[in-house]
């Protein structure tokens, strides 16, 4: 194998043009189209969405339709990002897409549910001989460079080992979200800046930092606050795709600026356009609920973008007849119609129930009678109560389905109806 004469820095200086705006690697979002969407408003690097590595190697029609089918000379530099928690599997991966991109990832980021019952993503930040090995072959074997996505630990030490550690087994550059993996969802929380100032400061290869990016100015002030070569941004791209422009437009030019796109590079699966225009318009959408039902339910790209000019409609007669006030909702800096950031509502303080002990506020279940139940659960959500008095012999009990779990729960990614036989190697339970 011909190794890649640049690596490091230069890799990063002459390779990635010397990137600092960056769109994250996003699972059915950062498409061939957002990704010309979003470099025509500022970005300089893209991520492919995250590509399972096994199902890579093993299916030509996934390797088509995921990589070799958007390939677009407009689109790079370009990195393509998989997970995998096989040195062999992970290779092969790579050797099959490292000539339709500028280098490999390997997400060692991803916290979600699916990632943990695949076993890949931030559920491996424990392995290092395993991470150390994957990284080591891929950085012998393949003709592109090879970089990592991680998140960090509570301990800013362990953190910077760990950084060190994929350093010398060949990583190339480094992205670092200031988050660990329990902080997800409700429990986001503020990334930890610090933690990725000391990795900075303790490798050297490039670093990549991403969390707290909504605006421009927040760009410009962790690049100062960190000095890192670059920042990503996930969220706050794909609430506004000119984030890094330092722009925030109308929704309405996003939106049929990116519907154009899609018409000019087809395929693209429905179901990514309909989650980008409801991540764009979500604000809008909170107003006009009959118009996100609508947009739920079409079928076809067509209806989308019926839907997204109905609400630009809807927008533009609320300017005229609003005049300076239009459009504003508490809570929002801009009209609801203008390209801004979603901020997650803060979780409310656990409540203590009726025995003293600590529950999360809104999760209380209503149990049912004793003659309802049968002693088989104590509590059933109100959606379960219903569906218990439509069928009162169906079973709600994880325990006593356990056993039976692995006969019909479907792989999330393939459809496979026995998980405990999934490619993915998924490892599933109830509870």
């Amino acid at each position: 194998v011909v190794k890649p004469l640049l690596q490091g820095f230069e890799f990063w200086k002459t390779t990635l043009r010397g990137a600092r705006y960056v769109v994250a690697p996003m699972v059915d979002q950062s498409e061939l189209a957002w990704r010309l969407l979003s470099r025509r408003h500022g970005a300089e690097l893209c991520y492919t969405p995250m590509l399972h590595a096994q199902v890579f190697v093993r299916d030509a029609n996934y390797r088509k339709d995921n990589l070799y089918s958007e390939v677009c000379p407009e689109d790079r530099p370009l990195i393509t990002q998989f997970c995998a928690n096989d040195p062999e599997v992970f290779v092969q991966a790579c050797l099959l897409a490292q000539d339709y991109c500028d280098a490999i990832d390997l997400n060692l980021g991803c916290p979600q549910m699916i990632a943990k019952r695949g076993h890949y993503g931030v559920f491996l930040q424990d392995e290092w001989e395993l991470l150390e090995k994957m990284v080591k072959l891929a950085n012998e074997k393949i003709s592109v460079p090879i970089t990592c996505k991680i998140r960090v630990f509570n301990k800013m030490e362990e953190t910077v080992q760990y950084a060190q550690m994929l350093e010398k087994a060949g990583c190339q550059l480094l992205t670092v979200h200031g988050r660990t993996k329990d902080q997800k969802g409700p429990a986001t929380g503020i990334a930890s800046w610090e933690h990725i100032k000391a990795v900075r400061n303790a490798v050297n290869i490039p670093v990549f930092a991403n969390g707290n990016i909504q605006h421009l100015s927040d760009v410009e002030q962790c690049m100062e606050e960190t000095g890192v070569q670059g920042v990503m941004s996930a969220e706050g791209n794909l609430h506004n795709p000119a984030l890094f422009e330092g722009h925030s437009p109308p929704v309405w030019e996003m939106a049929e600026e990116y519907l154009e796109v899609v018409s000019q590079y087809p395929p693209c699966t429905l179901s990514y356009v309909r989650a980008h225009l409801f991540k764009l318009w979500h604000h809008t959408l909170q107003i006009h609920k009959d118009l996100r039902e609508e947009l739920a339910k079409v079928k076809n790209l067509q209806g989308l973008t019926e839907v997204s000019r109905q609400l630009r409609l809807r927008c533009q007669e609320e300017i005229t007849n609003g005049g300076e006030e239009a459009g504003q909702v508490v809570g929002l800096p801009f009209p609801h119609w203008i390209c801004q950031p979603y901020v997650r509502p803060v979780p409310k303080a656990p409540v203590a129930n009726s025995n003293g002990t600590e529950v999360k506020a809104g999760c209380h279940k209503r149990a049912l009678s004793q003659e309802d139940s049968d002693g088989a659960c104590d509590a059933l959500s109100k959606n379960k109560q219903k569906k218990k008095a439509r069928n009162p012999h169906k079973n709600f009990c994880p325990e006593q389905k356990r056993e039976l779990f692995f006969l019909y729960i479907k792989c999330e990614q393939c459809g496979n109806p026995k998980g405990n036989q999934c490619v993915f190697n998924l490892s599933l339970s109830v509870g």
